[in-house]
């Protein structure tokens, strides 16, 4: 077949036209960044190189000094960039450059809403990479071969960014990537020594491979010789004191490929039992696959200062994935794989460190910066209550670190602690006190309040899907129990008086035929019928058993396909009540059933599940009404 026979036109995913469109028109206010990601590509190239010629020197093919180079041309207004690292075949191109090979594309692609600032902020969920050049570029050229390829397996990519690419095979002596950009008539600038150079001190100072570009000095014998324009120094090698925090922050989008710089950061150097250095980031904002439990995610590693591995997830738990950082061991071997790792005693104990810092990093945000730690717990809340259930030794820390929404405020914003909680408990109050339901709304009105509000007691309010199963495994914290308000007897400690409890124990006495005629009336659908301590001003309310399942878990394992198990709720009256007087007067049986039924079904609705038969709810509710009306 013939180099020219290979020559095909292909066009882009439908998610990357979306995109390479975005990038074009609402990225524009910060075109500069291009050069940052790309630099950042070229070093990921190079890293890869050289942890592949590990096993196989002959990749380095006699040219073992790794390097990326920056040219410019002002007449042809291009600017090139190349690196001699691992290079691409033409499966790789059209793969990488084709195509955007992460789940969730199309979902983020749908929360693009047209307003320029937001959706750039966006993007910077996403990493960007190499589409970043068509901000500057209106058209863009890629010259590749993979390392240890042979010389006529280069490859030739083409794009105006409008939807198609051509690709087809050529002969390249050299291995790596280089990109040709075709700059825009507005982007004639970026085609300057002095620009270019200042750009890669502001964004790339850090990439621990030589950026080289042309020297314009003057001098004889200088002009035209190529000249390293960073400090090719691994940031994290380095001491605290001698970098800036605008470097840390550049370091961060490097890595993560982010636009917005970090929450906070933590650059901590261990060295005795293990040897190893950590920089890890908390993002301020969350990628747009983080529920994505299969997502790629975690730090970068590194041996001895020589790259092995991308997404290494060894070292954190799940819970933590939002960490985004660099991990330099000097205990592990470079022939390190990610199966080793997960046998390998080093590392569970340099995880076991590392998680304890993150959460130690998170507590002093909490402590010093609490609307930092506020946006942080809107971003990440959701993933960090995963905590509890997954890392049991540290269950006290991620409790301290845990916001909820609670009575106390009355707003659906979750920011109180459990140790403000604590501080804010009534005299005699010994547990605290959550309600878990399936909306804000559904739990702040919920009948189960009433003889807090009456007693001035604070209850948490708990509406996200993953609260119930959460606290299924947050059992205590600070020596304080929790307490479902909807499950079980409800104790009130202290802060229910000795008359209260009195009053209730006549009460189940002298309706005692009434609990029994509603409990023979509704014997198909509940478990028990007793006079209730929990109600004020409503006539009834479903109360869990003390070991049955709640609705949200009944609800996760349906939509999960699991068998749940069967069980009935208990309900609970309030013999004050006028409905319930009416009710225990009525002598015909059908008509008390009915009033029973009714009853229920109110209580169901209230507790913001749904009912198994609202067409009979509403017929009964009907004959109801028209009988007052007649």
């Amino acid at each position: 077949m013939t180099v020219e026979s290979q020559k095909e036109t292909l066009g882009f995913q439908t998610e990357v036209k979306q995109l390479l469109n975005l990038m074009i028109h609402s990225l524009y206010s910060n075109k500069e960044i291009f050069l940052r990601e790309l630099i950042s590509n070229a070093s990921d190239a190079e890293d890869k190189l050289r942890f592949a010629a590990l096993k196989d020197d002959s990749l380095f093919e006699n040219d073992p000094e790794l390097k990326i180079r920056l040219d410019y041309d002002a007449e042809k207004n291009t600017v090139t960039l190349s690196d001699n690292g691992i290079g691409m075949t033409r499966d790789d191109v059209v793969q990488n450059l084709g195509t955007i090979a992460r789940s969730g594309t199309a979902e983020f692609l749908q929360q693009l809403s047209g307003d320029e600032k937001k959706d750039s902020k966006l993007i910077g969920q996403f990493g960007v990479g190499f589409y970043s050049s068509f901000i500057v570029a209106d058209a863009v050229e890629v010259f590749t071969r993979r390392a240890g390829a042979p010389v006529e397996e280069g490859v030739h990519w083409e794009s105006k960014g409008d939807g198609e690419f051509t690709i087809e095979n050529v002969d390249l002596n050299e291995r790596g990537t280089k990109i040709v950009l075709h700059l825009k008539d507005d982007a004639k600038e970026f085609a300057d020594g002095f620009r270019l150079r200042n750009l890669v001190k502001k964004y790339s100072d850090h990439i621990s491979f030589p950026v080289v570009m042309k020297s314009e000095s003057e001098e004889e014998g200088e002009k035209g010789k190529y000249e390293t324009v960073n400090d090719a120094t691994a940031l994290w090698t380095l001491s605290r004191s001698e970098i800036k925090d605008e470097e840390y922050k550049e370091f961060y989008k490097h890595i993560s490929h982010d636009f917005e710089d970090p929450l906070t950061w933590s650059h901590n150097k261990v060295e005795g039992k293990l040897d190893y250095t950590s920089l890890l980031y908390i993002p301020g904002r969350a990628p747009f696959d983080l529920y994505n439990r299969e997502a790629p995610r975690g730090l970068k590693l590194y041996v001895q200062r020589v790259f092995i591995m991308d997404d290494a997830e060894q070292f954190l738990p799940l819970y933590l994935r939002f960490t985004k950082g660099v991990i330099d061991s000097n205990d592990l071997s470079l022939n390190v794989s990610r199966e080793i790792l997960q046998n390998d005693s080093t590392v569970d104990s340099i995880r076991t460190a590392v998680t304890k810092r993150v959460l130690d990093m998170l507590s002093k945000l909490a402590k010093k910066e609490p609307e930092q730690y506020q946006q942080f717990w809107n971003e990440f809340g959701t993933v960090l209550k995963e905590g509890p259930a997954e890392d049991f030794s540290n269950r006290e820390k991620i409790g301290a670190l845990l916001r909820f929404a609670s009575t106390h405020t009355g707003e659906d914003t979750q920011n109180v602690s459990l140790d403000e909680y604590i501080a804010r408990m009534k005299e005699g109050q010994s547990k605290i006190y959550y309600i878990t339901a399936d909306n804000f709304m559904a739990a702040k009105s919920s009948p189960h309040l009433e003889v807090f509000r009456k007693k001035g007691v604070e209850v948490l309010i708990l509406s996200d899907r993953i609260d119930e199963w959460m606290m299924g495994y947050l059992n205590e914290y600070d020596g304080k129990q929790f307490q479902d308000v909807a499950r079980g007897e409800l104790d009130l400690g202290d802060v229910e008086t000795e008359e209260d409890k009195k009053h209730q124990e006549e009460a189940t006495k002298e309706h005692k035929d009434l609990l029994e005629r509603i409990k023979t009336a509704l014997t198909d659908r509940v478990q028990d019928v007793r006079v209730t301590n929990r109600l004020t001003d409503s006539p009834a309310c479903l109360v869990v058993g003390d070991f049955d399942m709640g609705a949200q878990m009944k609800k996760i394992m349906e939509a999960a396909g699991q068998k749940v198990p069967d069980s009935k709720p208990i309900f609970e009256i309030n013999v004050e009540h006028p409905l319930v007087q009416r009710l225990e007067r009525e002598q015909g049986e059908d008509r008390f059933q009915e009033l029973s039924a009714v009853l229920l079904d109110q209580a169901t609705l209230a507790s913001g599940e749904q009912l198994q038969d609202p067409g009979a709810y509403v017929s009964r509710l009907n004959r109801l009404l028209l009988e007052l009306a007649n």
